[in-house]
């Protein structure tokens, strides 16, 4: 009820209401309210009102563009969606699946997108090309790639891969095996057949292809998964051989985060809460995959597999995890410096504009 309807009439009801008001002070108050009681009664009133309460802020939307399909690799996101992470922190999150014809740098850039996902190469590539991004937060701190032959293809080490046919996704994924062949001095023309590898791993698995690209969490969980035993296989991995890439990456559009820094901080504090949780507790993470998964499409054993994996890859061994979410100098500058030599990039990449520790360390506090 908004205001008192009609006025007071006589000096009647002035009394009894001065009366009722006495009676409740000295029977309802306690010892220590020394405000007139008619004052107390309009602030009741004042604030039983609606036009006295502070209205509640409208949740800011933020457009997260995933590199790929729903599954454990975006773990984190899904989680702290679902444990409603973003929504303590003010925000309304919309994360954007990605596919085989979503590149995420042009999502974000033409702004489709606040923020993206993909692997740090692409980000380089599209920034290059002028594109108003850079990179906010670091969320692999290492490379998941990794070349699996059979061992009785006799591919021991990286030498071992001379005269034999290893296939790659290419588009942007071979940079990490093109520097491998060019530490072991390894022509990909002369020395070795190097092919095209197709989105399963049926060439591998069917003898097509003598080494393979794989995903520690995804395709070598499929060959394992398939019936060959890990012991039946011999694995180089990029991190060992010192030719590793930084992967999966968070990146925005400049212009707007430079209005909306607040609002970046926010939202990596949310995701990174998330992934900590994804990391502790790969059940629940998989709960939230597989809500969005395509039917069909998956397994629950294969994500809470690829989970696992993913979570060596974001939190290593050894590493503090009050680091997640930081980006690197030393291995920011390798991936560049890749980039570079294999054409990646034709020019040296301003590092120091090509990733920011600002909003990471923002959502510390």
């Amino acid at each position: 009820m908004n205001g008192r309807k009609g006025k007071f009439r006589g000096g009647l009801l002035a009394a009894a209401l001065i009366m009722m008001i006495s009676l409740l002070a000295g029977c309802g108050g306690n010892g220590n309210n020394a405000a007139p009681a008619a004052e107390g009664a309009a602030g009741a009133e004042a604030s039983a009102s609606p036009e006295a309460a502070e209205p509640a802020a409208d949740p800011v939307t933020v457009k997260l563009q995933l590199k790929w399909v729903p599954q454990a690799q975006f773990a984190g996101y899904f989680l702290a969606q679902d444990k409603g992470y973003y929504a303590e922190e003010g925000l309304k999150v919309e994360i954007l699946p990605g596919g085989p014809d979503i590149v995420p740098e042009q999502q974000v850039a033409g702004g489709s997108a606040d923020i993206g996902v993909d692997w740090v190469a692409s980000l380089l590539t599209s920034q290059e090309q002028e594109m108003p991004l850079v990179q906010i937060a670091q969320i692999f701190q290492k490379s998941g790639l990794v070349l699996v032959s059979k061992k009785n293809a006799g591919i021991a080490g990286p030498a071992g891969l001379k005269g034999k046919k290893v296939g790659n996704w290419m588009g942007g994924n071979e940079f990490e095996i093109l520097a491998l062949f060019d530490k072991y001095k390894l022509d990909s023309n002369k020395d070795l057949n190097f092919t095209k590898q197709g989105f399963t791993m049926d060439q591998f698995l069917g003898g097509e292809i003598d080494a393979a690209s794989a995903m520690t969490y995804n395709e070598y969980q499929v060959i394992l998964e398939s019936g060959v035993k890990a012991e039946e296989l011999n694995v180089i991995d990029m991190n060992d051989e010192g030719v590793a890439m930084l992967e999966d990456n968070l990146f925005a559009n400049k212009e707007w985060l430079e209005a909306n820094k607040e609002t970046a901080a926010k939202f990596v504090r949310a995701s990174l809460k998330g992934w900590k949780d994804a990391i502790a507790d790969p059940e629940a993470a998989v709960d939230s995959v597989m809500k969005l998964a395509e039917e069909g499409s998956t397994t629950r054993e294969h994500q809470l597999t690829m989970m696992t994996e993913v979570a060596k890859l974001i939190q290593p061994e050894g590493f503090d995890a009050s680091r997640l979410g930081y980006t690197d100098a030393a291995a920011f500058q390798q991936t560049a410096d890749i980039a570079l030599k294999f054409g990646v990039i034709k020019t040296a990449s301003k590092t120091d504009e090509a990733y920011t520790n600002e909003i990471v360390e923002m959502a510390a506090k």
